[in-house]
This record gives structure tokens, C-alpha cells and sequence, in this order.
């Protein structure tokens, strides 16, 4: 049995700020353990559960931010950019019998530490057929469309509730409860390992592929901060304007929607100049 880990650092245990998610910092260079260790937590407890293989995917910003050197050494990692299905990487290759999506957050115009959906800023919020849509949510639709199961979601106290709305079966270990978008209760990293651990391991019996969800059209919205970045996603083909500050696609299946998607906030980012957005 193979599980797959997709992991964001924003729903890491001890993350509340900013600094604290940017690479190339002190604060960073900090929490990166706390990351490692909540990756290896959910690591050893599906092997405690009888998994046979973990790979890990690593899904935030440059895709570099886990300390290899201290990984569980049963686990493999794949890291770096420019991956066809970005965040949950490893879905497609019909050998994966579930996914884990360890430290993740809410979306974008939500409550949560660190809430955002792909861009740390820019986009206010993002809709799926118009039900409001985290990452967590539009990774789950991609993954449902190989018929892999999430199993498991970490992060704050937000993400694990928003996790019930897309993976209702799914465990879930809480590492802080949200007070303001960079405020959180914090638990320490040694109890909040053994949390996930536990949840990991009761995740495995969920774990089993099955049919997968055959691909339907899905008309996907999102919502900037400023009229311009509307403008500038439009240079996509098949990305319309439909507000001043939103556009909108329609997509056959989510492989395709989560690439447009990909290519609107790559494009979007672009177009963000750094004092006025």
C-alpha cells in the first residue's frame, strides 16, 4: 500500500506569520524543522498502520522548504517546481491508494492562520461550480478524478473543519487554533507529533483506491484585489472577465482545471507590482 503526503507549511505546527513561510529567512529557517517533523510524524504513523511505501510531495511555494537530512528514512520526497499537477504530484501515476494533506490552511477571504488559496495575496476568493474553494478543496477534486482518497489533513483548527466539507471521512489532527489571519494557539511540535501520528495512522484503513470520478464540467471563479490582475488572467485562452475584480473558466474535469488555474496565478502573480499590488 502507497500513501501520498502533500505538504504546505502554513498549517505546519508553530507557523503564524509570514516570515515564518518565506524561504530565505531566519524565522523560516526555524520552523522548517517543526515542518519536518509534522511530514514525519504522518510518515511513521502510516507505517504504523501497515503502509508499505510513503512518498512525500512537497507543495509549498519553491517546493524546497523540508530538511531532507531529517526525514524518516523509509520515506522518499519528491521536491522542486514545475510539476504537472503541482500540490498533489504523484496522483497520477495509478499506484497511490491515498493522500494525505499535511499543513494545509483555509482559502482565500476566510478565517485561518495564514489563509490564502495559491497566492499569499492577490486573490480574495475562489468558487467551484460557486461553493467557496480552499486549496484543500480544489486538490480534493483533482485526486477524486484518479480515484485516490483523502485520508488525512493537518493544519489549524479551520483547515480540519474545512476538511469535512470535501473529505468528511477523512481524520484530522488539529496543530493550532486560529485567533486572527497571523495569531494561533500553538501546540508543541512533540505533542502535535504524536497527534498526527495516531490520526495516520487510523488514516490507513480509509486508504484503498476506487473508482475514479469521471471528469465533469467545472466552471471555476476567482477574485482579485485589483482590476488589473482580472485584465492580466484573461491573457489565458478561455478565461473570461466577469467583474470588475473577477473571471471566471470553464473546464472539462479538474486536470484541466487545476492547470488553468495554475496558469492564471502564475500569470496574476506577474502583474503584481510590490508597493501597490
Amino acid at each position: 500500500m502507497k500513501l501520498l503526503i502533500s505538504a504546505d507549511m502554513e498549517g505546519a505546527t508553530g507557523v503564524t506569520w509570514p516570515a515564518d513561510v518565506l524561504p530565505g529567512g531566519p524565522q523560516w529557517e526555524r520552523c522548517r524543522p517543526m515542518f519536518t517533523s509534522d511530514v514525519n510524524a504522518a510518515v511513521a504513523g502510516f507505517f504504523d498502520g501497515g503502509a508499505d511505501e510513503v512518498l512525500i510531495n512537497e507543495a509549498h511555494w519553491t517546493m524546497r522548504n523540508l530538511l531532507l537530512e531529517r526525514l524518516d528514512h523509509r520515506a522518499q520526497m519528491l521536491t522542486g517546481r514545475h510539476k504537472s499537477l503541482s500540490m498533489v504530484e504523484g496522483v497520477q501515476h495509478e499506484d497511490v491508494d491515498g493522500i494525505a494533506f499535511v499543513g494545509y490552511h483555509t482559502g482565500a477571504g476566510t478565517e485561518g492562520v495564514l489563509a490564502h488559496t495559491f497566492l499569499a495575496n492577490s486573490i480574495t476568493g475562489v468558487w467551484v461550480d460557486g461553493t467557496p474553494a480552499s486549496e484543500g478543496y480544489l486538490n480534493s477534486l483533482v485526486v477524486a478524478e484518479y480515484g485516490v482518497p483523502v485520508v488525512l489533513v493537518t493544519g489549524d483548527d479551520r483547515a480540519c473543519e474545512d476538511a469535512k466539507g470535501y473529505a468528511p471521512e477523512a481524520r484530522t489532527s488539529a496543530v493550532k487554533d486560529y485567533v486572527s489571519r497571523y495569531a494561533a494557539i500553538c501546540r508543541t511540535p512533540e505533542r502535535t507529533a504524536a497527534d498526527i501520528r495516531a490520526r495516520a495512522k487510523e488514516a490507513v484503513a480509509l486508504a484503498g483506491r476506487h473508482e475514479p470520478a469521471p471528469p465533469v464540467s467545472r466552471t471555476i471563479e476567482v477574485e482579485f484585489d485589483a482590476e488589473h490582475l482580472a485584465g492580466a488572467a484573461t491573457v489565458v485562452p478561455g478565461v473570461e472577465q466577469s467583474g470588475p475584480r473577477r473571471i471566471s473558466y470553464t473546464s472539462l474535469g479538474m486536470y484541466e482545471g487545476i492547470r488553468t488555474f495554475k496558469a492564471v496565478t502564475t500569470l496574476v502573480s506577474s502583474a503584481v507590482e510590490e508597493q501597490y499590488g
